[in-house]
């Protein structure tokens, strides 16, 4: 079982892996919520099956979790083509890119998580690779080194990342697609909590799924994770069914408050109001007083609680809003507020 702490993180865990290629959905039509992309999608997929060509090259960019590898794997699917998946990071040279877009046939998909992570050198590597369907292979070193080009099948590149700002213009330049997904909203996060119950045969009621997806901060992962942990205290506690009641006690017992905050929220913001009045304080100064990368805060943290009213940004730094005060008991500023609409 993950520790509390990491029980709502939108990261994947270890034993998530299994669990949930076996909940994904095998067609696009099952894919729930994101209904703005979905229609895209399924507009670009007709297009190119009547062309006879494979789909443009797709950028999907959005907080973790929510269903960026699930909908490549479905574009394969739909299109009938296979799909090789790599991340940025474990690319370290042009070689290692020359293997994958080789080994590709006519119409298939090569899809690169956290693309934002690639070699600024394998970057330009692939640029005459997504435009021209070529790759230029150094054939000897040196300052004299030679290459040739070599033919690559018509394929297409899906990348996908939690950081759209730091991908380079030129890269942003050559998808074809855009497509950003949001956090989702309690009702979607219920029709996958009681679709994922159908496929596990967990017994479970309308409010015990509406339980889990409201404490699921927007996030299909971590609805399906709650779900298995609320699914074991169940079956040991509970006669094997999740009511309401039952997914209460089971999620107290993890942490995780009606908002889906974990420890780590709470620190970030308890921080800022009782450190440093409330804010505004710098991105770098919060990661230090609780200790995380900042990287990981902009990225996983904040997404969450900015869209949940806890949290702003401001050219001077972040703040605490008056639902923050709220939430952990504490009396807002005089003003507060009224400076944030509330």
């Amino acid at each position: 079982m993950a520790p509390r702490a990491q029980i709502t993180t939108p990261e994947p865990l270890p034993d998530d892996t299994g669990a949930d290629s076996s909940l994904r959905p095998s067609r696009l039509d099952e894919f729930v919520g994101q209904a703005k992309v979905k229609e895209n999608l399924q507009i670009a997929i007709d297009a190119a099956k009547q062309r006879g060509e494979p789909l443009d090259h797709t950028l999907f960019f959005g907080p973790p979790g929510l269903g960026k590898t699930t909908l490549s794997i479905l574009l394969a699917k739909e299109m009938g083509v296979s799909i090789r998946t790599t991340t940025g990071p474990v690319l370290e040279r042009p070689g290692d890119l020359v293997g994958l877009l080789t080994g590709l046939r006519a119409g298939d998909i090569l899809f690169i998580d956290e693309i934002h992570r690639l070699r600024p050198t394998l970057e330009e590597f692939l640029y005459p690779a997504m435009e021209d369907r070529r790759v230029d292979v150094r054939i000897s070193e040196g300052p004299h080194a030679e290459t040739i080009p070599m033919a690559l099948e018509p394929f297409t590149l899906i990348g996908a990342t939690t950081r759209y700002g730091l991908l380079t213009p030129p890269m942003r330049a050559r998808f074809g697609m855009v497509e950003r997904l949001n956090f989702y909203p309690a009702e979607d996060l219920a029709r996958i909590v009681k679709r994922s119950a159908r496929i596990l045969g967990v017994p479970l009621d309308e409010e015990g799924a509406e339980e889990m997806a409201k404490r699921s901060r927007g996030t299909p992962r971590i609805a399906n994770r709650l779900l298995r942990r609320v699914r074991d205290y169940a079956a040991v506690r509970a006669d094997g069914k999740v009511t309401r009641e039952v997914a209460m006690v089971a999620l107290q017992r993890l942490d995780v408050d009606e908002f889906g905050l974990d420890d780590m929220d709470a620190r970030i913001l308890k921080t800022i109001i009782e450190k440093f009045e409330g804010g505004p304080v710098g991105l770098g100064t919060v990661a230090v007083a609780v200790g995380e990368d900042p990287g990981t805060l902009e990225e996983v943290y904040e997404p969450f609680l900015i869209q949940q009213g806890f949290l702003q940004r401001t050219p001077r730094g972040r703040i605490a809003t008056a639902a923050a005060y709220r939430h952990f008991g504490f009396t807002a500023p005089k003003g507060q507020d009224t400076l944030f609409g509330e």
